[in-house]
């Protein structure tokens, strides 16, 4: 799915509708010391190999979501593209 570089959406920070600048958003890296990454840590403790985690049912699709970026106020709004879509979002060169 291609998306444009720009939009032209609602801003709820200037309350109009104003020129957007689309972007991926970032992935989140994984924090050391949360609390699942300490216990996955506490659990493997002595053992040569890996723990087997638990398996769980994957999502068919994922909701693709973009960062609109006002031109004139620079704010940024998530927004979700379009419900649940198999395919990856590409911004338009």
């Amino acid at each position: 799915m291609k998306i444009e570089k720009e939009m032209n959406v609602y801003c709820p920070y200037c309350n109009k509708h104003t020129l957007h600048a689309v972007k991926m958003p970032k992935k989140n890296t994984q924090r050391g010391f949360s609390i699942g990454t300490r216990r996955h840590m506490r659990a493997i403790k002595g053992y040569v190999g890996s723990v087997e985690v638990k398996l769980r049912n994957k999502k068919i699709g994922k909701k693709q979501k973009v960062m609109l970026e006002c031109k004139i106020c620079k704010k940024s709004v998530e927004r979700v593209v379009s419900g649940k879509a198999k395919k990856k979002i590409e911004i338009k060169k």
